[in-house]
Order: C-alpha cells, then sequence, then structure tokens
C-alpha cells in the first residue's frame, strides 16, 4: 500500500475507494478511479549528507467523463502539476506530478 496519508487524501478526493497504489495487472479497478506510484525521490544533501527527500509521484485519474470533478480536484493540491492527458479504451487519463 502507498503512502497512507496519501492514500487518505486521494480517497477522499474521489469519494470512493477506488484509489489504487501501483496495481498489478490482474486487479478489477472500479471507475472512475485514481492510480499513483512512486516516481522519483528528490534529494537535498548538506556535508554530503542527505538532509531533506522529498517523493514525487504520479497520479493518474481514470474516468470515463472527460470533464469529471475528480481531476481538477487532483490538479488543486499543492506540489500538483499537470503533465498529460491520453484515452484508453474510451477511458481518459489525467496524469499529474505531485509532491508529497
Amino acid at each position: 500500500m502507498g503512502q497512507p496519508q496519501l492514500q487518505s487524501v486521494l480517497r477522499t478526493l474521489l469519494g470512493s475507494d477506488n484509489v489504487y497504489f501501483q496495481p498489478p495487472s490482474n486487479v478489477q479497478m472500479g471507475f472512475p478511479a485514481i492510480v499513483y506510484k512512486r516516481d522519483d525521490i528528490d534529494t537535498d544533501f548538506a556535508d554530503n549528507k542527505p538532509y531533506y527527500q522529498s517523493v514525487r509521484y504520479l497520479v493518474t485519474v481514470i474516468d470515463e467523463d472527460p470533464t469529471g470533478e475528480t481531476t481538477f480536484k487532483v490538479a488543486s493540491l499543492p506540489l500538483c502539476a499537470f503533465l498529460r492527458n491520453f484515452v484508453v479504451e474510451n477511458l481518459n487519463h489525467d496524469v499529474f506530478v505531485l509532491y508529497y
């Protein structure tokens, strides 16, 4: 399970439990859904030692509705930026980069 606090925030935004951290291919997802995964860890150094790390996630909102409200709720999160949109099997995928 991903970062528990982020999982909770995303569930609240979506209004359901259809939030998945790095789901395996055999998981049956309900829609609309949010899928997220860790994408990077940015590290700041002092005296050649890490003193602060920020985790970057790729967050994808998957919805049949291309104007679904969840997309705009995720876009409103602090340190979140829209990356791209694509459609697969009539499902809209809005991808964001989120530091959490």
